[in-house]
C-alpha cells in the first residue's frame, strides 16, 4: 500500500466557477471529473449561483461549491484540479481573466498552508459571496452570519438546485 492510500481521507471544499462558453455544462463536467479523481469521493454539491465578476471583467459567472472526501494531499488536489481546468480549455492570459473553468481548493480539512503555489484556507474565501453562499449550504457551521453580511452587497442569484444542474451526481455520492 502506498503512502497516500494509507493516509486518512480529509474533507475538502472546492470552488467552481465559469464565465465563458457553456458555463453550466463546464461545471457539470468538472464535478464528474472531480468525482473520478483517485482517492476522492464527492460528498456534497451546492446549488448553482450566478454572480457578477469580482475584481474581474467579462460576463457573469456561474458558481458552486463541491465537498469531497479525499486522500490527495492539498498540492496534489490542486494539480489535479488544474489539469481538469486545462482539459476544459482554461487559459491564463492575465490575472482574473474570463475563464471557461476555475477550480479552487477552498479548504482542506483544518489545514493552514501558505506556499507560493497554494494558500489554505483560500485567501479570498471570506470576501466572496459566490463562495460563501454555496459553502454555507454544504457546511453551515463554517460560515457565520457576520461573514455573509459582509458580502451581502455583492450581486448573486440562486439559479438551480444541485439535482437540476448536475443530475445524478448526488446519488452517486451516497
Amino acid at each position: 500500500m502506498n503512502a497516500s492510500a494509507a493516509q486518512a481521507a480529509e474533507q475538502a471544499f472546492i470552488g467552481l466557477g465559469a464565465n465563458l462558453g457553456d458555463r453550466g455544462q463546464s461545471l457539470a463536467q468538472a464535478v464528474q471529473a472531480i468525482a473520478r479523481l483517485p482517492g476522492t469521493q464527492l460528498a456534497g454539491l451546492s446549488s448553482l449561483y450566478a454572480s457578477a465578476p469580482v475584481d474581474a471583467s467579462g460576463p457573469d459567472f456561474l458558481n458552486a461549491v463541491a465537498a469531497v472526501q479525499t486522500t490527495l494531499a492539498p498540492l496534489d488536489l490542486l494539480h489535479a484540479l488544474q489539469a481538469i481546468e486545462l482539459q476544459a480549455g482554461r487559459e491564463r492570459p492575465y490575472r482574473n481573466a474570463p475563464r471557461t473553468l476555475d477550480l479552487d481548493v477552498l479548504l482542506h480539512g483544518d489545514l493552514q498552508l501558505n506556499t507560493p503555489e497554494l494558500t489554505l484556507p483560500h485567501p479570498r474565501l471570506w470576501e466572496r459571496a459566490f463562495v460563501l453562499l454555496p459553502l454555507a449550504e454544504l457546511a453551515p457551521a463554517l460560515v457565520t452570519p457576520a461573514q455573509l453580511a459582509a458580502v451581502a452587497q455583492q450581486r448573486i442569484a440562486l439559479q438551480q438546485a444541485p439535482q437540476a444542474w448536475c443530475p445524478g451526481m448526488l446519488q452517486a455520492a451516497r
